[in-house]
């Protein structure tokens, strides 16, 4: 593969401090792909990050329902929901990004997660599958339609990320070595085969960098 063309873009999801080793909801080794992202990002002219950006009481906090335990899964207004450990609230430590991350040319942020009743896991849609980001109407408008995803977690953010992004048109790559994921019980298996039946290759990070 040649290097990135003037319309793809990197898309680095929720690379927060409460998915990394020490935080709320931390990702084995969530922090270990930071230094190849950072090398990714210096090939890209358009760096873009997703934040999960919750308020206190979100619902997909299992301190919100009674009873409820994190990773357990509840049914939501929208469809099926697992619940987690708070993480990322608003202002929060957990919720800024890791600070070995150094992306200075990076020229969005889009907040997700935001609105109490319903989560987010996809840079594009809401849980609901329906209500949009508005991260598809800023790349059209942008130009740009190839997307190189990496980030936090594979098997949720990514995941969602690049299933929805192939959805709406964009032409969807998920750096597999660039990612780490939360690892349920078969969500990882899940995964690999949701992005393989919706044509969405997983690749290497030296596929881009040589």
């Amino acid at each position: 593969m040649h290097g990135p063309l003037a319309t793809d873009a990197l898309l680095v999801i929720d690379l927060q401090n409460d998915f990394c080793p020490g935080g709320a909801l931390a990702v084995t080794d969530g922090d270990a792909i930071i230094p190849t992202i950072n090398a990714l990002a210096q090939r890209f002219d358009h760096v873009l990050l997703t934040q999960d950006w919750h308020p206190t009481g979100h619902i997909s906090f299992a301190s919100s329902h009674q009873g409820k335990q994190p990773f357990e899964t509840i049914t939501a207004p929208y469809g099926p929901q697992t619940l987690w450990p708070e993480h990322c609230l608003q202002h929060s430590e957990g919720a800024a990004f890791h600070p070995a991350l150094d992306l200075p040319h990076a020229e969005l942020i889009l907040r997700k997660g935001f609105r109490r009743e319903i989560d987010s896991y996809s840079a594009f849609l809401e849980n609901d599958h329906r209500t949009p980001t508005g991260l598809a109407g800023y790349l059209r408008d942008r130009g740009l339609t190839r997307l190189f995803l990496c980030g936090l977690a594979y098997d949720f953010c990514v995941r969602f990320s690049a299933l929805d992004g192939k959805a709406l048109g964009f032409e969807c790559h998920v750096l597999e070595d660039a990612t780490r994921p939360v690892g349920l019980p078969g969500s990882v298996e899940a995964t690999d085969a949701d992005l393989a039946a919706a044509g969405v290759p997983r690749i290497h990070s030296n596929d881009l960098l040589g």
